[in-house]
């Protein structure tokens, strides 16, 4: 399992801030790196952290979506 370290602090509270900003936003991890110019490390700990914190989900077509719940 990745972990997000200091230096992902600051993309990690742009990625929140992009999904409350679109909550229909819908990302597979592929999309999410290109997005946020991102290499394939750094964007698995963020999504698996956002994950962990149940401010994502991931569904069924591997695509990360804001959890259902207010933010």
């Amino acid at each position: 399992m990745a972990t997000v370290t200091a230096d992902t602090t600051d993309v990690l509270h742009r990625v929140r801030a992009e999904y409350r900003e679109m909550p229909g936003l819908r990302l597979t991890q592929q999309q999410a790196q290109r997005l946020w110019n991102l290499d394939s490390t750094t964007c698995e700990a963020i999504l698996d952290t956002l994950e962990r914190a149940r401010f994502l989900r991931r569904t069924s077509d591997h695509s990360y979506v804001l959890a259902m719940r207010d933010q």
